[in-house]
């Protein structure tokens, strides 16, 4: 027999109405009231017609995560952290929320396709994290989603990705230029003065923002960059491996490797020692994010540290409405220079 909110109220001895009220989350109810109406729901597992529920109110009780690879650490911890927030009172049957982790596999189409379906659900909240596409109709495409999400009541929040104009769309942007230029200026103060650079995925803005960090460096202390020293790759370690032998068949007087991530810099290091060479005494390496294998690494990994835990954890304390957007609703996070046993001063 299936169990009505009438019979809820019944045994909470409330009205339907003070039920409904208490699953919806918006509507003042006595703490007493309340928890007396989630032990009812509870003794009687009551369960909430969520798509229904949703009509009637302007959001459901999902919020939908983006990630481009769940398997990735960067984009496991921010998604982790994120959920971890999600939650407690505010939404219906208990106050709890159901967080979606949607893996778009680095796919714009899957991006706009797991958007579109966050939006027939109409979730509570969106947290889009990482690197944007850099293709005008794409970002167009998406802006054009995220305003009709924040017309329809979801809060939209960008953890670790660049703000999207002309949205109501909160965004926790990491300083990947600030980053990239600190990291270099490290190697440039040993004395190193060709440096090879193992950058991302042309089309992302994480890509281009931490090379673009990279030679500001350069041109600042004078060095002019060969376009040898320079491969583009994909965020992980066979990218970094295969990069790496790459730029030594191109240049083998290289002193440094600086990699897009922490990921490609383990591959660079395999590549070097599988080239007879050493770390640092012969090559140094540097990665960006400082992901946690990164102090584990032989020799332990000169990196970027950036407060990804942190930052999920406030993107989703705002997409729920416990923590106020930033002002202006653009905060930019920076990252911290962790020097450790991976760069040393240029051989000879």
């Amino acid at each position: 027999m299936t169990v009505t909110l009438a019979d809820v109220a019944a045994r909470a001895q409330v009205s339907p109405a003070t039920v409904s009220r208490v699953l919806n989350g918006n509507y003042p109810v006595a703490a007493s009231t309340r928890e007396r109406v989630l032990r009812a729901v509870d003794e009687l597992d009551y369960v909430l017609n969520g798509p229904a529920s949703a009509l009637a109110a302007a959001t459901s009780d999902l919020v939908g995560i983006l990630v481009n690879d769940i398997a990735d650490p960067f984009f496991g911890i921010m998604a982790s952290a994120i959920q971890s927030e999600i939650g407690g009172p505010g939404g219906r049957a208990g106050g709890e929320r159901l967080a979606v982790t949607c893996n778009t596999g680095g796919s714009p189409e899957r991006e706009l396709t797991y958007l579109t379906l966050l939006q027939r659900q109409r979730a509570a909240a969106v947290v889009l994290t990482g690197g944007a596409v850099e293709d005008a109709p794409h970002a167009a495409a998406v802006a054009a989603k995220l305003r009709k999400l924040g017309e329809a009541g979801t809060r939209v929040v960008l953890c670790g990705r660049p703000a999207v104009p002309d949205t109501s769309a909160i965004a926790l942007t990491f300083d990947n230029r600030g980053g990239g230029r600190e990291l270099t200026e490290h190697l440039i103060g040993l004395g190193h003065r060709r440096l090879g650079y193992i950058a991302g995925p042309e089309e992302r803005t994480t890509t281009r923002h931490r090379l673009e960090g990279h030679r500001a460096a350069l041109a600042d202390a004078g060095i002019e960059e060969d376009p040898r020293w320079t491969v583009h790759g994909r965020y992980d370690r066979r990218a970094g491996y295969e990069a790496t032998l790459e730029l030594l068949r191109r240049d083998p007087s290289l002193t440094a490797v600086v990699a897009a991530n922490d990921s490609v810099a383990l591959g660079a290091c395999a590549a070097l020692r599988d080239s007879g060479l050493r770390i640092p005494d012969d090559v140094s390496v540097a990665g960006f994010d400082d992901l946690p294998f990164s102090i584990d690494a032989v020799p332990a990994l000169t990196t970027v540290r950036l407060p990804l835990a942190e930052a999920g954890a406030r993107a989703g304390r705002i997409a729920m409405g416990r923590e106020e957007p930033p002002p202006g609703g653009i905060a930019v996070i920076r990252g911290e220079l962790m020097v450790r046993g991976s760069t040393g001063g240029p051989r000879g």
